[in-house]
């Protein structure tokens, strides 16, 4: 019993190889049958046939959606106007004060009154049978009477007499004196304005007759005469 089932085992293994050999030969013969018959030149034209090749196109993504419109920007007050200095404003130094002219007036000499002489009475004569003499000449009109410490109503402002100050004399620091003799209407106003003396001669007569024609006094009945003195002097 035991030899038996060894040989059953051992004959199994060469049956195996018979069929195995078997399988080789047959696909050796169906090898050689077709490179007879040409099956090897069907495969090798149908490798010769060109191969087609297909390009897959890469599916795109879909775009991007477009992008949000960006916030208005925020409204900004407007910035301050710039500060600018204020102008510099130069303030030119006055001028030196004119020449301080002082007018005085001086009081003229009181006019010298004529002794009055009485005529002596008449004497009673017969009458005497003549020719009437002829009538005497009208009297002269009588002069204007002359008056003292007389001050005007107005004098102008001595700031316009030192403005008109010789240049000369106020370079050369000449200081003077004029003596005007005026007539005064009766409305005030001066008539007539006449030098009666000066020191120095001539230097400041034009603008002491000027400045005293200017002056004003208060109205009268009658018009008289008097005397001014001006002086000139520098401060």
């Amino acid at each position: 019993m035991s030899q038996t089932h060894r040989s059953y085992l051992d004959a199994q293994p060469s049956g195996r190889r018979s069929i195995g050999i078997a399988v080789a030969v047959l696909a050796h013969a169906l090898l050689f049958y077709g490179l007879v018959n040409g099956l090897g030149t069907r495969v090798i034209a149908i490798i010769k046939q060109p191969l087609e090749t297909k390009i897959i196109e890469e599916v795109k993504p879909p775009p991007p959606p477009p992008p949000e419109a960006p916030p208005p920007p925020p409204k900004l007050a407007a910035p301050p106007p710039p500060f600018i200095p204020p102008p510099e404003i130069k303030i030119a130094t006055p001028p030196p004060p004119a020449p301080t002219i002082t007018a005085v007036v001086q009081e003229a000499p009181p006019a010298p009154v004529a002794p009055v002489i009485a005529k002596p009475a008449p004497v009673e004569v017969a009458p005497v049978a003549k020719p009437a003499p002829p009538a005497p000449p009208p009297p002269p009109a009588p002069k204007p009477r002359f008056r003292t410490n007389v001050k005007p109503i107005y004098v102008p402002p001595t700031e316009e007499l030192a403005a008109a100050y010789p240049r000369q004399a106020a370079r050369e620091g000449i200081t003077g004196r004029v003596v005007v003799h005026i007539t005064v209407a009766p409305s005030g106003d001066v008539k007539e304005a006449v030098v009666k003396e000066s020191q120095p001669k001539r230097v400041f007569d034009k603008v002491a007759l000027d400045w005293i024609r200017r002056y004003k006094f208060e109205k009268g009945d009658d018009e008289f005469e008097t005397e001014q003195e001006i002086v000139f002097r520098l401060e």
